[in-house]
């Protein structure tokens, strides 16, 4: 399913690559004037100045040793960021023992976990369970197993205390059972499913017998395949044709877990996907839901999706993640927004970048236009078909690429250490009916999400160029309960410099961390 278009993509302005000059020096926006200065802010205070933007201080090298989540060390993941905030958890089990042992553990080995897992938990760096996984871990693994709704920040580890759950839940005593479907993860897009697919077999590693298996969109040739594996992780719409097919047994299924689950069970094809996926399954199904965000339109639906679950919630002005400088440019126009992008690709390829824009028109245009012009970038758009996004992916994880330019396909759960930009070229937003368009927080949050990523810093820049725009940016900020920097685009000198500081302090904190982090495994 495409993205929705809107009136002008940039494909309809942009037919000549060579109308523009190279390197853009002679683009000066206009100044004096602003969206900002035409409506008044509903934020109650000024934003800071651009001087206000300094560097975060890299982190000291004692430091103990991070966790790792999202992404594994061969997919160029990063570390885990622990929160300041306590999580809050909700008890669908009114009789539940605040003083049992379990209800929140400060160890793994007090979970009762099996040593084989143990070994894989140490092997990736994790040496006690974040505040996340303290409380949500003794309500995953208690017996008789019960549904579980989740919510944290980008990082705090979600994804390893599903995983957790599914390794210590699934029998692998048989050769028969190591092929046969205990386990089922569904993702949102095939480079998620594809990601924690790593996570599990790296967190597996030690386990006898696990075979995981991807379930995701195939060429004609393997379409057919059957899937013989205990975790099976893959996006909806294909694991349904699968079970319809009998190609996937599901009788011995007793786990489901949906990652970025709101925007699952959001989504009108996703969710009534997901509805029959869970309707061809067991009854007596554990189901997990996990998230960054859970908007109250979803809430309803999470808990009729997974019914009588344990639940813990954050309130949404503890979402916004620390470390990302948010920053936002105003543009005379979309011609404008083009020109400042090609004069920030400097500071794009310091690290790696992300650059979200609303369709794929619009990515594919400015691949096409930024590549003529000598740049070296590339999209990733769901209108690429699976295996030219998997290779597209890996090259930027590996970075072979440094510039991406994608839809929200990824805006959710990729995780990319060598991020260190994200740029908004356009605001997110959703369509509500009746042609109107409004802002998008959960999907600012996780589109920002990919940089500054477990405890490093990162700079989300956002490109306004009408008043449409900067009334969306400003209904986030104030969402949010943050605020975003405005930068002036003619003080160029400026912008560069700050966030080449905040660039700069990310990677050294990123190499003192990983310094650390050696030392300590020695």
């Amino acid at each position: 399913m495409s993205e929705p278009t809107s009136g002008g993509s940039l494909a309809d302005r942009v037919s000549k690559p060579n109308t523009m000059n190279a390197q853009a020096e002679s683009f000066q926006p206009k100044s004096g004037t602003s969206w900002a200065d035409e409506v008044s802010s509903p934020a109650t205070e000024e934003p800071p100045s651009a001087s206000n933007l300094t560097a975060t201080p890299a982190e000291d090298a004692s430091a103990p040793v991070a966790q790792v989540d999202g992404a594994t060390e061969p997919f160029g993941g990063s570390q885990l960021q622990e929160p300041e905030y306590d999580v809050n958890v909700k008890l669908a089990d009114m009789q539940a023992d605040p003083n049992n042992p379990l209800f929140s553990a400060t160890s793994f080995e007090q979970l009762g976990l099996e040593d084989n897992i143990l070994k894989g938990v140490m092997s990736m760096n994790f040496r006690k369970p974040s505040k996340v996984q303290e409380k949500t871990l003794p309500l995953l693994l208690m017996n008789p197993p019960q549904n579980l709704i989740g919510q944290s920040q980008s990082g705090t580890g979600k994804t390893a205390a599903f995983v957790l759950n599914i390794l210590h839940r699934i029998d692998l005593s048989t050769e028969q059972l190591q092929k046969t479907p205990q386990a089922l993860v569904l993702a949102p897009s095939r480079e998620l499913a594809r990601q924690i697919v790593g996570v599990v077999k790296v967190m597996g590693s030690f386990v006898p017998g696990l075979v995981v298996e991807a379930a995701v969109p195939q060429d004609a040739a393997a379409r057919n395949r059957k899937i013989e594996a205990s975790v099976v992780v893959g996006t909806p719409g294909t694991v349904m044709d699968m079970v319809r097919r009998r190609s996937m047994d599901i009788k011995g299924l007793k786990i489901l877990v949906l990652d970025e689950a709101d925007n699952m069970l959001d989504q009108q094809g996703l969710g009534d996907q997901c509805v029959r996926v869970k309707g061809m399954l067991p009854k007596n199904i554990q189901i997990v839901l996990f998230s960054a965000t859970f908007p109250d339109n979803v809430v309803k639906y999470a808990n009729n999706f997974a019914p009588n679950a344990n639940q813990m919630t954050l309130q949404h002005q503890d979402l916004t993640v620390e470390g990302i400088k948010q920053i936002y440019l105003d543009c005379d126009s979309d011609q404008a927004k083009y020109d400042i992008l090609v004069r920030l690709y400097g500071l794009l390829t310091i690290g790696s970048s992300i650059i979200f824009v609303k369709t794929r028109e619009t990515a594919l245009a400015i691949e096409q236009r930024m590549t003529a012009e000598g740049h070296k970038v590339v999209s990733l758009t769901g209108g690429y078909e699976g295996s030219q996004r998997d290779v597209i992916i890996d090259s930027f994880r590996m970075g072979h690429a440094k510039v991406l330019i994608t839809t929200n396909v990824l805006a959710r759960g990729i995780d990319v250490q060598s991020v260190s930009m994200v740029v908004n070229y356009d605001v997110p937003d959703k369509f509500v009916g009746g042609g109107k368009f409004v802002a998008d927080p959960q999907t600012y949050l996780h589109r920002i999400g990919r940089t500054g990523r477990f405890g490093r810093v990162g700079v989300a820049v956002t490109f306004i160029s009408n008043q449409g725009d900067w009334l969306k940016l400003m209904e986030i900020q104030k969402y949010f309960n943050t605020q975003m920097t405005k930068v002036a685009t003619d003080d160029w000198d400026e912008l560069e410099e700050q966030v080449t500081k905040i660039i700069k302090s990310s990677r050294a904190g990123s190499n003192m961390k990983d310094g650390a982090n050696m030392g300590m495994q020695m």
